[in-house]
């Protein structure tokens, strides 16, 4: 029996063929395909060589769980928002667990002192700031809570959010912006219930 060339295969019939066969070698096939490519916008986001390559690793073992669910239509697409979605959320991850907040922090700190919310003080503003920016990170927009994490958590430039999320250099810089007020804004008013609970 001859052996089958994978390689000439299309990326959407080496998905299609693995939804009925479940056999990895056409994972591993599209794998050698988008490594490089996956690795590119994983580095993009993550800007870490180590934590790219485990990202790069962590999108095709999720591959070999998510082609059996979905019906895609055109794969490269597909694959490059998977991969967004997915440094997004290590991202996210980090914040959350504190790695790379402290600027963010900071310039939240500073907007709540600049507008004389004495009161926040007496709540110990660095906690209370740090237990709510979780939260307040989740109740914003989408366009702003990754404008955010870009600029406050991986030290993007907003060339770089540009190039990443393909919103305008404008748009970065009122996302950035708004975002920033909306989390204060957040912030004090979950204050303000604690000082009244």
């Amino acid at each position: 029996m001859v052996k089958e060339d994978i390689t000439t295969l299309s990326d959407e019939d080496l998905v299609h063929r693995y939804r009925n066969s479940h056999k990895t070698n056409y994972v591993g096939e599209l794998y050698q395909r988008y490594t490089h490519l996956v690795f590119g916008v994983c580095l993009k986001y993550l800007k870490d060589e180590a934590e790219a390559e485990d990202a790069t690793m962590q999108i095709f073992e999720k591959l070999i769980a998510e082609l059996k669910k979905h019906h895609i239509v055109k794969f490269k697409p597909w694959l490059h928002s998977v991969v967004k979605n997915h440094c997004i959320g290590e991202f996210r991850k980090g914040a959350i667990e504190g790695k790379h907040n402290t600027k963010l922090k900071y310039e939240l700190n500073q907007l709540m002192e600049n507008e004389e919310v004495d009161h926040l003080k007496e709540a110990e503003d660095k906690t209370f700031v740090l237990a709510h920016l979780k939260e307040g990170m989740e109740a914003l927009k989408e366009e702003q809570r990754t404008c955010i994490e870009l600029f406050y958590l991986k030290d993007c430039t907003y060339t770089e959010i540009a190039n990443v999320t393909g919103f305008s250099l404008n748009e970065v810089k009122s996302y950035i912006q708004n975002g920033k007020r909306n989390l204060k804004n957040y912030i004090t008013a979950q204050n303000d219930k604690a000082q009244k609970g």
